[in-house]
């Protein structure tokens, strides 16, 4: 019970954005989040309604009621998905550097993020498991970790779910979404992943896993592969959403 304040004392807890101070444990008042000040959280465009209450794409309407946008009207492999926030800003540099830059610390203030925006909505969910979004083994050799499992390892423990890693899998190498256009990433990732045994996902909610959201090329592949296993339901989330121009 003394021993925490006396910590934060002797070396003071840095927002993990911009390095400054944040408030002491046992401050005044209870921070908006423990690794992430108020100044950079008010710098990060917190997706809100209107959103499509499929794909979770932002509307640029004023009436702020959430609706079917048109291209889930046609298909869309989730069940449903949100993000937190657009891809730019402070939580860009946080994930690049979680991504990129071997930051594994960062998968807790990145997975309490998502918990604590979408809260209600994964409790609406009521996912059974958490699926995070596979690397090739070669990806994986190279990175070190799959950042979408470390998210996942978050979510998992917050909603006290089990967490089920290597089920989903890719089968196949696919160049790096980054280098290519909408339709490209369709074409890349598609048929590229499959479920090693059905029967463990069968009948149930799932939660997919991921970083990113850009086109939901990935994500929409991940879903094709867990329909075809039979769950229940796909509930996609991510950190952050790029939005398209």
């Amino acid at each position: 019970m003394f021993l925490r304040p006396l910590i934060d004392l002797l070396f003071p807890p840095l927002c993990h954005a911009c390095k400054g101070a944040l408030p002491a444990t046992g401050a005044e008042g209870t921070p908006p989040h423990p690794f992430i000040c108020a100044d950079c959280l008010g710098k990060i465009a917190f997706l809100t309604s209107p959103l499509c209450t499929r794909c979770g794409a932002p509307f640029a309407t004023g009436d702020g009621h959430d609706h079917t946008c048109g291209a889930c009207l046609s298909h869309h492999p989730f069940h449903t998905c949100r993000s937190v926030a657009v891809l730019a800003g402070p939580l860009q540099e946080l994930i690049h550097r979680f991504k990129y830059g071997g930051k594994l610390h960062l998968a807790d203030p990145l997975g309490l993020l998502a918990y604590q925006r979408l809260e209600q909505f994964l409790g609406e969910a009521k996912p059974e498991c958490v699926v995070p979004v596979p690397l090739h083994r070669k990806r994986l050799r190279q990175r070190g970790y799959n950042q979408s499992q470390l998210l996942g390892e978050v979510l998992g423990k917050k909603l006290k779910v089990p967490q089920v890693v290597g089920n989903l899998r890719r089968l196949r190498w696919t160049e790096p979404q980054t280098t290519l256009d909408a339709g490209e990433r369709v074409t890349n990732v598609k048929g590229a992943f499959g479920v090693r045994d059905p029967k463990a996902l069968a009948g149930k909610r799932v939660l997919l896993v991921d970083d990113v959201f850009t086109t939901g090329s990935t994500l929409g592949a991940c879903a094709d592969a867990l329909h075809e296993a039979e769950v229940a339901a796909v509930v996609a989330v991510t950190v952050a959403r790029g939005i398209q121009q």
